[in-house]
């Protein structure tokens, strides 16, 4: 675990470089979550004190809640709050069996007849402010690929098996192999699901496909330098600072990895300006701003606030797996 003593704080000693510039960013914003994860992934942190701090937004149900995904604010379980626990876990390698046993418990009582997962229902998460009377069965939703392809994706990924799993990954080839005009945010869902699928020779097929979807419905970004094309954070009137606004992607949105599918859909060139665009949205408090959330209300300072961490932590990785420099 870092020192955090070792963090620079002090007028007289100013951050500098990448990593330390989000270092001090993350130390001074996040939650204690998101602190245990950067000292993980950066500062050789143990996998202990992450399991411990997201041990806080489980429920008795199976399911996380308590905000675990900023922009849904509230107590109950949630299909984001558990995608985003699964994410946790998988990436400090603690996604095994035991865990996920209890997590498909969940997911199961909430998924559709075929075993998907539903839209964002913000208002889910808060029983106050939903209607009176209104049960699950009124206002459940039908089942939603961005919500189900990621949770099924990361469970394949560490080699998890439940009956509820077989009934989405059904699911979830049917919705990733009849995309036609797809929105991007679905197009990232069905690249978590593909990369790691059972069935490789078909999600390279499928992979294969969405790439000219892509490319020929102009799902990305391959100018950083047309107008209009560099994400920004929001300026207008009432905006949240630090809010990425629109759903703009670029190449590495869709290839987080060197080794993802969706890798083979850019050249070399595109992808390293993609990485520069990256690398030059970290903001002068040395965060990243945060995306919304499809289907999410507009974040509350205190989400945004709370997201702009998670945002930081996956830029650098993204950055790292790619081997640039943090320095």
């Amino acid at each position: 675990m870092a020192d955090i003593a070792a963090v620079p704080l002090t007028p007289t000693s100013p951050p500098h470089g990448t990593l330390a510039r989000a270092e001090r960013f993350v130390w001074l914003t996040a939650r204690v979550l998101e602190q245990r994860l950067f000292a993980h992934h950066f500062r050789d942190g143990a996998a202990g004190p992450v399991e411990t701090a997201l041990e806080a937004y489980r429920n008795a149900d199976g399911g996380y809640g308590h905000a675990l995904e900023p922009a849904l604010r509230g107590p109950a379980s949630l299909p984001a709050h558990t995608a985003r626990a699964l994410h946790v876990l998988d990436s400090v390698a603690r996604c095994d069996a035991r865990r996920a046993e209890d997590v498909c418990r969940y997911l199961t009582s909430v998924s559709t007849t075929e075993g998907a997962l539903t839209a964002i229902r913000p208002e889910a998460a808060l029983p106050a402010v939903r209607p009176a009377g209104s049960g699950d069965a009124a206002v459940r939703l039908p089942g939603a690929l961005s919500a189900t392809a990621p949770v099924v994706g990361l469970l394949h990924r560490n080699e998890v098996w439940h009956p509820w799993l077989f009934r989405a990954t059904d699911f979830c080839w049917q919705a990733v192999e009849s995309l036609e005009a797809a929105r991007p945010g679905d197009v990232v869902a069905a690249v978590l699901f593909l990369d790691h699928a059972p069935d490789r020779a078909r999600a390279e097929a499928a992979a294969d496909r969405l790439g000219h979807l892509v490319r020929r419905e102009r799902l990305v970004v391959l100018d950083p330098d047309a107008p209009g094309a560099r994400p920004a954070a929001s300026t207008a009137p009432g905006s949240v600072p630090g809010h990425t606004p629109g759903d703009r992607r670029f190449p590495h949105d869709y290839a987080r990895t060197p080794d993802s599918l969706a890798r083979a859909w850019f050249t070399d060139a595109e992808i390293e300006r993609s990485l520069d665009v990256l690398a030059a949205g970290q903001q002068a408090d040395g965060g990243w701003p945060a995306r919304r959330l499809p289907g999410a209300p507009e974040p509350a300072p205190a989400a945004l606030l709370e997201a702009r961490p998670i945002a930081t932590i996956e830029a650098l990785r993204t950055l790292a797996a790619y081997g640039r420099s943090l320095a």
